[in-house]
């Protein structure tokens, strides 16, 4: 089992992860890992196969066929299908409309949870995600689920899309999307969003990014910081 250190961070769309999860693995040295895009590249395959989201046998069968190849580069696991970074070809509405049902299919979880934990061969991480205090890496020391009202969720999510050119949906199109990610993501049978028990949850509403950082790395044990 490798030694090396993971800070496993959980919650819904647009709570903050990724800015959070970037900035600590920042200033830290620690790899930043988005699981999150690994079940996008999932769900970008099966579309891309013309496979059928709504059946998980379908889904199964394509997962065990797309190979990605994980590399450590700039501070991050970055992440190949046929030698080809996905770009955001895997931040779509599209992709967002179809993620949760691909995620819920347990051949694409055990799959991808047996990639994350092979990462540690790689270093220290800040893994992000949905499963990654209560399934992938539940034994961690440092344990967080960030949340934030789904209006601000909203807000953010909707702003990012817009600064990356992908999408232009109302706040409330994007509230409803994330909402209903939400309803999928919590009540799936297999590893689905909560709380884990002794995480460290965070409510982003009315923090800044530094004041959400600085609550994480306040809260890692002491020889870690």
């Amino acid at each position: 089992m490798s030694e090396n250190r993971v800070i496993a961070i959980d919650g819904p769309s647009g709570a903050g992860k990724s800015s959070v999860s970037k900035r600590v693995g920042a200033k830290l040295g620690y790899l930043h890992v988005d699981s999150g895009a690994l079940y996008r590249i999932m769900t970008w395959q099966c579309l891309v196969r013309g496979v059928d989201t709504s059946d998980p046998a379908a889904v199964a069968a394509c997962a065990e066929q797309v190979e990605i190849e994980c590399r450590p580069e700039n501070g991050a696991i970055a992440y190949y299908v046929g030698g080809e970074a996905p770009g955001d070809r895997i931040r779509t509405p599209e992709i967002n409309a179809h993620a949760s049902p691909v995620a819920t299919v347990k051949a694409v979880r055990d799959r991808i949870t047996a990639l994350l934990r092979g990462m540690t061969r790689y270093g220290n991480l800040v893994v992000e995600g949905r499963d990654i205090t209560t399934a992938v890496f539940p034994d961690s020391p440092a344990r967080f689920y960030l949340t934030a009202s789904a209006e601000a969720r909203a807000a953010r999510r909707q702003k990012e899309e817009v600064e990356k050119g992908i999408a232009n949906q109302t706040a409330e199109a994007v509230k409803a999307s994330l909402l209903a990610r939400d309803a999928i993501d919590s009540t799936r049978k297999y590893a689905p969003l909560r709380k884990a028990d002794g995480a460290l949850e965070i409510d982003s509403t009315n923090l800044t990014l530094d004041q959400v950082v600085e609550t994480v790395l306040n809260a890692l044990p002491d020889d870690w910081k």
